[in-house]
C-alpha cells in the first residue's frame, strides 16, 4: 500500500519543527473537527470519511523515502527528522460513526495526542471528513426525494479523480443509492452494479432497431433500452415497444427504457401511456440528465411515472462544501479558545462530549448539547439554551440520551470495528428517520438545537473575558 503520510500541508511539518525545537514534543493536546454551516442550505449533514481516516492513522509512518524527501528540502533539522522516523500514533481518537446526522459547531471527531502528531494529522483528517460528508449528505437529500424508488449512482465520469469517484460511490450508497455504475467501487465495496448503454452504441450499429435487437439478444433477462438518441416519442419508444413485444412472445420481458434528455415530465407520461397500451405494463422507466434533489422533487410532485433515477455529477461532485475545520481546544489540562469578531468563529474550549436527546415516545431527535468531558447529563429534565442568544430556551423531559463521540483509537490501538457498507447504509437511514420532518426539508428547514451546558458556556465566557478584558486565569473546569 502506498504510504500517504505526507498527504499533509507543509506548514504542519514546519509547526512540528518549532514544537520540537521548543521542547514541546510530549505536550498533550486536544483538537476538534467541526463545521460551521450545513451544505446545500440544508437542515442537517451526514457524517462520512471515517474509514479513510482510520486507514490513514493505521498507516501513519515516516519511512525512509519520506524522510529522504524531507531532508532534501533543506528545511528540517536532522534531530527532527530522526524524531519523525520513529513517530507512531499513540493517542486517542473519538468520532461519530459514518452515517450519523450531525450539525454545525459540534465536535464530530476529537484527537487527543502529542502536539506534533495531532498537528500532522490535521490535513488528511479534514480532507476525509469534508469529502465523505459532502457526498453522503447530498446522496441522502437526493434519495429521500425519490420517495422509495431506487436511485442509481451514474457519476464516476464526473468525479474529481478516479480515487475520489470510487470513494464517492461508496458514500453515495451509504446515503441511500441502490446501485452504482462504477464497477471498481461495486467490486471493492460490494455495491450492486448497474448500467444500460450509451447513445454511441445506437449510432455505431447503424439503426436503432439493430442496436435494440442486439441488446435484447445479448441480455434477454436484463434489457434496458436508451430511447432518446434520435426522436424519443416518434421513433425511440416505438422501436422499444416492437422489441419488447418480440421479447414477450419469446417468453422474456423488456425490463426498462431510459430517457436522458428533454421534458422528462411530459415525455415519461407519454412513454408510460404507450408502454401500457402495448401491454408492456411491467417495463420500467429510468431517467437521467443532470438530476438533483430539486428536479426529482418537482417530477415526483407532478406525478411523473418514473421508476428509477440515474444521478451523476450533482451527487458525486456536488457544487458545495462542508467546510470542516480542526481547532485546538485544550493543551495539557488548560482549555484553549480562538476568539473572533465573527461570533460563529469563536470556538468552544476544553475536552468535550456531545449528547443527543431523543423523545421517548416518537424517537425523534430533540437537540444536541455540547458538554465538558467530565459532565453527566441528568435523565429526568433538561433545559436546552442557545449558545449565544441565551433567552432562547427549551425545557425537555421524557427523553433518552445518547453520547455521539465513540472511541476509535485508544492509546494508538484501533478499538472500533468498522460496520459493513450495508450496515452503514441502514444506520444512515435510521439516523435520517430520527430527524424531525422540518429538519429534513431540502428548502427552508428548521434550525436544529445545538446548545452548550451551563458549565461549558461559563468557561467560554470566562476565557473570552480573560483574553479580551483582563489577564486573570480561568477557574479550573477539568478534573485533576
Amino acid at each position: 500500500m502506498e504510504n500517504k503520510t505526507l498527504a499533509t500541508d507543509f506548514y504542519e511539518l514546519t509547526m512540528g519543527q518549532v514544537y520540537f525545537n521548543e521542547g514541546m514534543k510530549d505536550t498533550q493536546v486536544v483538537f476538534d473537527i467541526f463545521f460551521r454551516k450545513n451544505p446545500f442550505n440544508g437542515g442537517y449533514t451526514i457524517s462520512g470519511g471515517l474509514e479513510e481516516t482510520i486507514n490513514y492513522v493505521k498507516n501513519f509512518k515516516f519511512g525512509k523515502e519520506e524522510i529522504d524527501y524531507l531532508r532534501g528540502l533543506n528545511t528540517f533539522t536532522e534531530e527532527y527528522l530522526d524524531y519523525l522516523a520513529n513517530l507512531k500514533f499513540k493517542g486517542d481518537i473519538y468520532a461519530v460513526q459514518d452515517g450519523t446526522a450531525i450539525f454545525p459547531n459540534e465536535p464530530i471527531l476529537k484527537v487527543k495526542a502529542d502536539i506534533i502528531t495531532a498537528q500532522l494529522l490535521e490535513t488528511s483528517l479534514l480532507t476525509n471528513f469534508n469529502a465523505g460528508a459532502l457526498v453522503v449528505t447530498k446522496a441522502k437529500r437526493i434519495t429521500s426525494e425519490a420517495k422509495g424508488n431506487p436511485v442509481a449512482d451514474f457519476g464516476e465520469r464526473r468525479g474529481r479523480s478516479i480515487d475520489s469517484a470510487i470513494e464517492a460511490s461508496k458514500y453515495a450508497y451509504i446515503g441511500g443509492c441502490a446501485s452504482t455504475s462504477n464497477v471498481y467501487a461495486a467490486r471493492k465495496y460490494g455495491i450492486p452494479a448497474s448500467g444500460t448503454g450509451a447513445h454511441s452504441q445506437i449510432m455505431a450499429m447503424g439503426t436503432e432497431d439493430n442496436a435494440f435487437e442486439a441488446m435484447a439478444k445479448t441480455f434477454p433477462k436484463n434489457t434496458v433500452l436508451l430511447i432518446d438518441t434520435y426522436d424519443t416519442l416518434n421513433i425511440g419508444i416505438n422501436n422499444a415497444i416492437k422489441i419488447g413485444l418480440a421479447m414477450k412472445k419469446a417468453g422474456n420481458e423488456l425490463k426498462g427504457v431510459r430517457i436522458d434528455s428533454g421534458d422528462l415530465l411530459y415525455i415519461t407520461k407519454e412513454v408510460r401511456k404507450k408502454l401500457d397500451a402495448a401491454g408492456l405494463t411491467n417495463t420500467k422507466i429510468t431517467v437521467s440528465n443532470s438530476l438533483d434533489e430539486y428536479s426529482i422533487r418537482e417530477l415526483v410532485s407532478q406525478g411523473a411515472p418514473i421508476d428509477l433515477w440515474g444521478v451523476g455529477e450533482n451527487m458525486i461532485a456536488p457544487n458545495d462544501r462542508v467546510g470542516g475545520v480542526y481547532k485546538l481546544s485544550q493543551i495539557e489540562k488548560e482549555p484553549k479558545i480562538k476568539i473572533s469578531n465573527d461570533t460563529i468563529k469563536t470556538t468552544n474550549p476544553g475536552d468535550k462530549k456531545v449528547y443527543r436527546f431523543y423523545d421517548q415516545i416518537t424517537g425523534l431527535a430533540l437537540g444536541d448539547v455540547i458538554a465538558l468531558a467530565e459532565e453527566k447529563i441528568p435523565l429526568d429534565k433538561f433545559t436546552l439554551v442557545h449558545p449565544t442568544e441565551t433567552w432562547k430556551q427549551t425545557e425537555i423531559e421524557n427523553y433518552k440520551v445518547r453520547e455521539l463521540l465513540i472511541p476509535i483509537f485508544i492509546n494508538g490501538e484501533l478499538v472500533y470495528n468498522t460496520p459493513t457498507i450495508n450496515e452503514l447504509k441502514n444506520y444512515c437511514e435510521q439516523e435520517y428517520q430520527t430527524l424531525h420532518p422540518g429538519d429534513r426539508r431540502i428548502q427552508n428547514p428548521h434550525e436544529y438545537y445545538v446548545d452548550l451546558t451551563d458549565k461549558l458556556r461559563e468557561l467560554k465566557q470566562e476565557l473570552i473575558a480573560m483574553h479580551t478584558i483582563n489577564t486573570e486565569k480561568p477557574k479550573e473546569y477539568v478534573k485533576k
